[in-house]
């Protein structure tokens, strides 16, 4: 088994099934400390450590095969209870680069309902195709569901922290597009609360994967 550093999760492994993020106060470097002390469970197929843009906390984003996702080694490394996604859609942009700054986006309902999840993303993917001038800056989106059926969680890759804040000051209404289309995702029915917050990579683990982290 080889465990590699890259530059970033791989979202289009086939063998990936579940995703399991936790948000914590405690610091990158402690996460990734506790993670050395852990043996590295078969099924683990990436554990990506981010910080906080702002210092107001860290990410954990880890990739589990099908059925191997151990949301007790999220908690012990992390001091936080994970929530399990699973990726749903997709969108990159052309001759995408590295990104320096990760926007996590999360969207809470007012109760469960896969259709709805699912009938969001298909909403903001409708909004983002209406853009004349897509925001520049803005890389790809990986949007998962929880499988609770209450969350939705937009893993946003940008070129830098500076380019998103351009893109919300664009619109004037805190989305990353202009058109008409994006207030079909702010209202949408049954939204009970929502944010984001930006954060860089500070560790990249994957499991059998070739290609390293750029030097």
């Amino acid at each position: 088994m080889t465990v590699n550093r890259v530059a970033r999760p791989d979202f289009v492994r086939t063998d990936v099934d579940a995703v399991l993020v936790a948000e914590t106060t405690v610091e990158a470097a402690e996460v990734l400390a506790r993670l050395e002390k852990e043996p590295w469970p078969a099924g683990l197929v990436s554990f990506n450590t981010l910080a906080s843009t702002e210092g107001e906390g860290t990410l954990v984003y880890t990739q589990w095969a099908e059925g191997a996702a151990d949301p007790g080694l999220v908690q012990r490394v992390s001091g936080s209870d994970p929530v399990e996604y699973r990726l749903y859609r997709s969108g990159n942009r052309d001759n995408a680069t590295i990104p320096g700054c990760i926007v996590v986006v999360s969207v809470e309902f007012d109760g469960a309902d896969a259709q709805r999840q699912r009938r969001w993303v298909d909403t903001v993917f409708g909004a983002l195709a209406s853009e004349e001038k897509p925001a520049p800056g803005g890389l790809s989106g990986h949007f998962h569901v929880s499988t609770d059926g209450t969350r939705v969680l937009n893993y946003a890759e940008w070129t830098d922290e500076q380019s998103h804040r351009d893109a919300l000051a664009r619109s004037g209404r805190g989305t990353v597009g202009v058109s008409d289309e994006w207030q079909k995702v702010q209202e949408f029915p049954g939204v009970r609360g929502g944010g984001f917050r930006r954060y860089r990579m500070v560790r990249s683990l994957s499991l059998g994967l070739s290609a390293k982290e750029p030097a």
